[in-house]
């Protein structure tokens, strides 16, 4: 059978970026595909942060929405916004070659961190992790697609902005004042941009699955199984990074409190072939020292 496969995805510029470079792939390989972008609730709603939003997947609800309804035939997303749990009959068929994992700190000129800073990011995650380092610090809310984020920057009193490196770098956007926060651990899977499809979509699913890079599927496999196990959604402040060297995967992990003040974190390395369950293993030694209890304290804050 040949059939047009119809690529779901984000409009903003980075999210197209991403479905071009799948579009580009598969057209490589014989198959003809047609973009749909479509807008998402993350981007339409801009003055409140993710948290407070209610859900998790907030980015990839409406293109699971358009995939159910036979608008679309898959989806290409970054890995960091897609939930853990994927919705009834939607699988995960390919995980591309991860690209650079960092955050990076953007900034208009040299910062002095000893001094008082205001530093921007969307993430609990990116706020925890910088609050732990510099207490002194004051972190406020930045919202919107890259090219919004770059901009609110530039027109605001802000010593710097967070952003993944990843991203920035895809669309040529990467600026000459920049610092790599190589201290700062990850959203599990950052960097990697993963595609899904119809369970019972058996074209789509194999066409999809020649894209797959096993070594990104594995790291990022136990990157979410840690964050999964600790059931922080895609909101709390939970870090994870695994890398293959050699025959054994490396891992870190992290939970923090919104405040930054507490910080539970594990690093372990276990055999490549034995990487399943070893990110629910990793989480579950965070939840028995202390997490399982900072994890209620987050919701509770959080409500």
């Amino acid at each position: 059978m040949k059939k047009t496969i119809r690529i779901g995805t984000r409009d903003s510029e980075l999210a197209l970026w991403q479905a071009n470079t799948v579009k580009s792939k598969l057209e490589n390989l014989g198959y003809t595909t047609q973009l749909v972008p479509v807008k998402s609730e993350g981007d339409l709603v801009l003055d409140k942060p993710l948290y407070e939003m209610g859900i998790t997947g907030i980015f990839t609800k409406t293109l699971d929405v358009a995939m159910i309804t036979g608008t679309v035939d898959i989806a290409v997303h970054s890995m960091k916004d897609v939930p853990t749990q994927l919705p009834n009959g939607i699988v995960q068929t390919a995980v591309l070659e991860r690209a650079s994992s960092e955050d990076i700190l953007v900034t208009k000129s040299k910062v002095y961190f000893e001094s008082p800073c205001t530093i921007a990011t969307g993430s609990l995650r990116r706020q925890a992790q910088w609050l732990h380092r510099y207490p002194n610090h004051k972190v406020v809310d930045l919202r919107g697609n890259v090219n919004t984020r770059l901009q609110k920057l530039k027109d605001n009193d802000w010593q710097g902005a967070i952003f993944a490196k990843a991203g920035l770098q895809r669309i040529n956007l990467l600026p000459a004042d920049f610092i790599d926060l190589n201290w700062m651990l990850p959203a599990p899977a950052q960097g990697a941009m993963v595609v899904v499809a119809l369970e019972e979509d058996e074209f789509c699913k194999e066409a999809t699955s020649k894209l797959n890079d096993y070594n990104s599927e594995i790291c990022t496999y136990m990157e979410r199984e840690f964050l999964r196990t600790l059931e922080g959604g895609c909101t709390a402040p939970i870090g994870a990074f695994a890398e293959i060297i050699d025959d054994e995967i490396y891992f870190k992990g992290c939970l923090f409190s919104i405040d930054g003040k507490t910080k539970i974190d594990i690093e372990k390395k276990v055999l490549t072939s034995q990487y399943k369950g070893f990110g629910k293993e990793c989480a579950k030694f965070i939840l028995q020292n202390g997490g399982s209890e900072l994890m209620i304290s987050i919701k509770n804050e959080m409500k």
